[in-house]
């Protein structure tokens, strides 16, 4: 190719497939390497899909819901006198399985509260980012806005309207909250 002799400050062309290797590789290794470049393209392409993001952040949110619940699960019980009344007559085998029943029913109550909340919100904000092509807080905003309309819907306009305003400000502030830059440290 051109050495950029003739303009120093071009950045080289290369033809496709003939590009300097890494180094370390040989000739032999080009193939395999086009092959993984080709594979990370498509593992990029799929992990940034707007179905993937929603179905992974539901998923997380349905984790964080059940370990709140699970975590609260163990106030629950620290009434001696409420367990004696629900436990009265039960051997210790039968109130432990009851005790595991009612916090897994929690559980997954509680987690498909939160995994709803936080498919919903990451779709709709997926969906706005693709459409704005930007990456920025007013994503979230608006992400926020809709997402607690929706979940306040069945309540009328009115709580819709302040649920989405409540969503939108939570949202706002996290986002700003992680987005934020961290002082540099000499």
């Amino acid at each position: 190719m051109n050495s950029g002799s003739n303009f120093p400050c071009a950045a080289p062309i290369y033809a496709p497939g003939k590009e300097p290797l890494p180094p370390g590789l040989t000739e032999d290794d080009r193939s395999a390497l086009q092959q993984t470049k080709k594979w990370e393209g498509y593992m990029s392409t799929f992990m940034e899909s707007c179905a993937v993001k929603t179905v992974l952040h539901g998923g997380a949110g349905f984790g964080i819901g059940a370990f709140f619940s699970l975590m609260s699960a163990s106030f629950a019980y620290e009434d001696p006198l409420l367990r004696q009344q629900t436990q009265a007559g039960m051997k210790a085998t039968q109130k432990a399985r009851e005790i595991f029943k009612e916090m897994g029913r929690g559980m997954w109550s509680s987690g498909k509260g939160f995994g709803k909340v936080g498919a919903l919100f990451s779709g709709i904000e997926c969906v706005i980012e693709s459409y704005r092509a930007k990456n920025d807080v007013y994503n979230s905003v608006a992400a926020g806005f809709l997402a607690g309309g929706i979940l306040a819907r069945s309540s009328g306009p009115k709580a819709a309207f302040g649920g989405g305003l409540a969503f939108a400000a939570f949202s706002t502030a996290i986002d700003l909250f992680m987005r934020r830059e961290t002082p540099e440290e000499d």
